[in-house]
């Protein structure tokens, strides 16, 4: 795929609110997941299934809302898309945030195949604890 297509790929999968249905379709079998210390979570995952399971299962105990919302997107013209944006949470308390992230997609024929996420965690703990 292109770097424009790479780009149209991620938008895609922001602009869902990371619909289950979109990421079935976006990611690859063998997705690596890698979301920074610190972040709720924080650690690898490997595959789908586990990404939600053991990712997104707990992390969405603590929120009402939360999803990512892109605001610039580079490509390297090879396999890598980079997104600045910032998560939109609002916690189970009430509590509002937009915790900013760094994100590096490796994508391979129209599918995900690696996260490297660096995001604000002091902002996202924040909002779950007060």
């Amino acid at each position: 795929m292109s770097a424009s297509e790479n780009i149209a790929l991620v938008r895609r999968f922001y602009e869902s609110k990371v619909a289950p249905e979109v990421f079935q379709e976006v990611m690859d079998p063998e997705l690596v997941w890698d979301i920074t210390p610190g972040f709720p979570g924080g650690r690898v995952y490997h595959g789908p299934e586990s990404v939600g399971r053991d990712f997104f299962d707990p992390l969405m105990e603590n929120f009402d809302t939360f999803y990512p919302v892109g605001e610039e997107y580079f490509a390297d013209g090879e396999d890598h898309v980079f997104a600045l944006g910032h998560y939109h949470t609002v916690s189970r308390r009430g509590a509002t945030a937009d915790a900013r992230f760094m994100h590096l997609w490796t994508v391979r024929d129209g599918r995900f195949v690696k996260l490297q996420q660096v995001s604000d965690t002091l902002v996202v703990d924040r909002v779950i604890n007060g």
